[in-house]
């Protein structure tokens, strides 16, 4: 009776610790993405920032931008080019958002939600620019010779706070490293289960020993693998939208109409659409496109740009947030607009998405859709990995026993994620990457004085008929660089 009763006390004391913990997260979640909304307000305050600070380098230099594509694929045996680092970070952001959340700000929002959505994008390209110059500026060799970069490094050698850096790369692990990889997975066995029927511990199983077989080669075959699939999933997918566009080209003229006047409060329902088209389409923007969360950087930060200088990867990477938002969001929203189903519904993320596609290409639609959530998502999980692995070389892990440890904790995940049931694993993942966003905009707001000086030497460099090339020595730069690449 005694060790019943001690029994019960236990149980009800750990069920007490699970609701405060529960309660906790909600909280917290509530405060950076619910209707505490902070991260958005954060994230608009540093795409504005970076825009004003930078004279509206994505609007005034767009065409430079698309430039530099020419000579993006050169690099050395010692690290990855610089397309291969706009695809690794293409390969992360280009995921089920793309589809799903796109539908959902279009259910919630109304069709308006795109042109905020747009307007988000244009801003997030600044933001861009600055953490991924800011990526090269401070990045390092690992043990094997090959560039590394992120927060964590311009955190630590910009700003000289190895605290923060520790949290930004905790925060990282706990969400890129380990939490991503069962959502992906799970996302990837549910599209498959709902399609053709296949157990999701099959699947998983089979998901997880490819995405094992490429990252084992490290980040190189990572990039290597992103270079092959992202510009094919691309391109298929954009086709298929400018097929459908000019198979309904004649209802063209009024869908924008409709994105115009839903955008501003012009439609039946007056200023409270308009409020919900500006909350979701930036909501769903600042999601997809990642700029300001920190993630993309690390590709950018392992890349060799040409010209050698950390501007150009910057300019690289500010087209990921394009080519993910502007152009892959937006042929999203044109499937979904253009077919003639009820958006306004209970329909919404996903299923509304294959609603519309079904519309337009009859039951081969949910194939389709099935098909390019699994390219998505798989991609995703190859580049989640290779975030966290480059930031093993801060607590000195870039070893065999280091990676093997992760490595195998991270595919045991996805493992796990294949068939679990992971709201709560939702929930800590969203603190993460909401807590990663936050330390990182701190830091990039702080680190500006670096950004306008290095952006202001590539440009003064260019004025002059120069290649550029970086030497951090001639450039004032906050803390200091690694010694051996922008500084002798």
């Amino acid at each position: 009776m005694v060790s019943y009763s001690l029994f019960v006390i236990f149980y009800l004391k750990e069920q007490q610790r699970l609701a405060m913990f529960n309660t906790a997260v909600s909280t917290i979640n509530g405060l950076l993405w619910g209707e505490g909304q902070i991260l958005i307000y954060i994230l608009l305050f540093a795409g504005i920032w970076f825009s004003v600070r930078l004279k509206a380098i994505q609007l005034v230099k767009f065409r430079h931008m698309f430039s530099l594509l020419k000579s993006s694929s050169s690099t050395d045996k010692n690290s990855i080019s610089s397309f291969q680092a706009l695809c690794t970070g293409l390969s992360a952001r280009v995921g089920t958002g793309n589809l799903a959340g796109v539908a959902v700000a279009i259910s919630l929002g109304g069709s308006g939600a795109i042109f905020w959505m747009w307007v988000i994008a244009i801003l997030g390209m600044a933001t861009g620019f600055a953490e991924s110059v800011l990526g090269q500026v401070y990045k390092v060799r690992d043990a094997n010779g090959e560039f590394r970069g992120g927060p964590a490094y311009y955190i630590q050698q910009g700003l000289g706070s190895r605290a923060l850096a520790v949290c930004f790369a905790f925060c990282l692990f706990l969400g890129y490293g380990f939490t991503f990889s069962a959502m992906q997975t799970n996302t990837i066995t549910d599209a498959l289960n709902y399609a053709f029927e296949i157990p999701t511990l099959y699947s998983g199983i089979v998901i997880t020993i490819l995405a094992g077989s490429i990252i084992l080669g490290g980040f190189k075959a990572i990039a290597r693998f992103a270079e092959r699939i992202v510009p094919v999933m691309g391109i298929l997918f954009v086709l298929a939208a400018i097929i459908i566009t000019l198979l309904n080209i004649g209802k063209v003229p009024a869908m924008i109409e409709d994105i115009l006047l839903s955008a501003f409060g012009l439609q039946e329902a007056g200023a409270g659409a308009m409020g919900a088209a500006i909350k979701n389409g930036i909501q769903r923007g600042l999601y997809s496109n990642e700029a300001g969360a920190g993630s993309v950087p690390h590709a950018s930060g392992c890349a060799s740009p040409v010209p050698n200088h950390p501007v150009t990867q910057g300019y690289i990477q500010m087209l990921g947030v394009f080519f993910d938002t502007i152009v892959l969001c937006s042929c999203t929203a044109v499937i979904i607009l253009l077919a003639d189903i009820d958006i306004s519904g209970e329909m919404e993320g996903i299923r509304l998405t294959q609603s519309a596609m079904t519309a337009h290409m009859a039951a081969g639609g949910i194939y389709f859709v099935a098909a390019a959530i699994c390219l998505f998502a798989f991609t995703s999980v190859v580049a989640n990995y290779a975030y966290a692995e480059s930031n093993l070389h801060l607590f000195k892990l870039d070893n065999k026993l280091g990676r093997g440890i992760y490595t195998s904790l991270y595919l045991s995940m996805m493992i796990w994620g294949a068939s679990a049931t992971i709201k709560q694993v939702w929930d800590l993942a969203d603190i993460a990457l909401g807590l990663m966003t936050v330390v990182n905009v701190i830091a990039i707001i702080r680190l500006t004085p670096t950004i306008l000086s290095v952006t202001k030497d590539y440009h003064s460099q260019r004025e002059a008929g120069q290649e550029p090339s970086f030497d951090s020595d001639k450039v004032k730069v906050q803390g200091q660089t690694e010694l051996g690449i922008w500084r002798k």
